[in-house]
């Protein structure tokens, strides 16, 4: 079975093929970004969306050297998203599964984001440690749904990463420039760890408030990446305090496991 796959939840399409087995066959991306690099309008997404829907469906075809009729079954993330850009998205998988006459399955983007994970690894029954742009949390799949044993109260660290991003003038999306510039930094600035039970907090009096003490507005060259370094220590420490709690202390429902292959497939 070859399951075509279309993602279109916030700033990025992307479409890519994935083979029963698991096997990626290929994986193509395009992400809009805003002329202020001042993140995501959900019209302004859309319509870029639906200019280059066509072009990376036929790329990724193109790379998995398939034709439209090969694939056998069309998966669609479906939420949650930003709506315009959802919408988009299942137009153009329902009018590419109504053209070759394959079944189309809609897929909880989170689950996506969680199930690749058992696609790609040994892994069989993994605690995972679920982190994007919007999420952040610590998921188990027991008695037959996934529950979610802790995550953030206020917003995901992807989201932190990119407001402070934008104060800085690092640009959108900050997570990878944030990283590359931690990476250089050689002092340390002092941050706050509040852990409130299972879960996290990256906003309000936390780590998102914090840069100011530091003079944020005005940090520059080491002190910037300093700061940065303690940003990513703190949220990779808070993330490992997570998993190192018992199993048990507490779990919340969240949605059924789809299929595997679908969900793979869905996933950017």
């Amino acid at each position: 079975m070859r399951c075509l796959g279309i993602e279109g939840t916030a700033h990025t399409f992307g479409a890519g093929v994935v083979d029963s087995s698991g096997q990626v066959l290929s994986n193509v991306l395009d992400m809009h970004r805003s002329a202020e690099d001042l993140g995501i309008h959900p019209r302004e997404a859309a319509n870029h969306h639906a200019e280059v829907g066509g072009q990376v469906l036929r790329q990724a075809l193109d790379d998995a050297k398939l034709r439209a009729g090969d694939i056998d079954l069309v998966a669609v993330s479906i939420g949650p998203g930003l709506g315009p850009c959802l919408r988009t998205a299942s137009i153009a998988a329902r009018a590419f599964a109504r053209s070759v006459g394959a079944p189309l399955v809609g897929v909880n983007h989170c689950i996506a984001h969680v199930e690749i994970g058992r696609v790609a690894t040994p892994a069989r029954d993994p605690v995972l440690l679920y982190v994007s742009g919007g999420n952040t949390q610590v998921i188990a799949f027991t008695e037959q749904r996934y529950r979610v044993f802790g995550e953030t109260l206020d917003m995901g660290i992807g989201n932190m990463l990119d407001k402070f991003a934008r104060e800085q003038g690092i640009g959108f999306p900050g997570g990878p420039i944030i990283e590359q510039l931690a990476a250089k930094g050689q002092r340390v600035l002092e941050m706050p760890n509040s852990v409130k039970g299972m879960d996290v907090a990256f906003s309000g009096r936390g780590l998102q408030r914090a840069p100011a003490r530091h003079g944020a507005a005005h940090v520059r060259g080491a002190r910037r990446q300093g700061l940065l370094a303690d940003q990513e220590a703190v949220r990779g420490q808070r993330r490992h305090d997570r998993l190192d709690r018992p199993a048990h202390a507490r779990a919340r429902p969240g949605p059924g496991r789809p299929r595997p292959g679908a969900a793979a497939a869905a996933h950017r």
